[in-house]
């Protein structure tokens, strides 16, 4: 995943109401869920929905599809997992998360200052 790709995924999921329209559809799996769905469950109006779906599509997290009269829209598990991916080896030095605490550079008011 390039940096840019990174960028735009965390600044979409850097709000509120989309971070939880996306944590509802990789609740939904594959199948993703109907728009109407997506706003009943979380009590967003649908045309607010329908900004943060954009913004979502945009930064590749999600895709829709018509089905009927309905807009179905999933989760791009592909997307997520190459954030996750991205953000473990850049972030994390590719150490899991646990192991990434005790690697952490450690803080001080001087700026950071690397753990031994």
């Amino acid at each position: 995943m390039e940096k840019i790709d990174v960028v735009a995924a965390l600044a979409a999921l850097a709000q509120d109401n989309r971070l939880d329209v996306f944590r509802l559809l990789v609740q939904a799996g594959q199948s993703g869920m109907p728009a109407g769905q997506v706003a009943e469950a979380l009590g967003v109006a649908p045309n607010t929905l329908s900004f943060h779906f954009d913004r979502l599509r945009h930064a590749g997290l999600v895709t829709v599809r018509r089905e009927g009269r309905s807009m179905i829209y999933a989760a791009r598990y592909d997307t997520m997992n190459a954030l996750v991916g991205f953000l473990t080896e850049n972030c994390c030095r590719g150490v899991p998360a646990e192991g990434a605490a005790k690697r952490a550079p450690k803080a001080t008011r001087k700026g950071v200052k690397e753990r031994a």
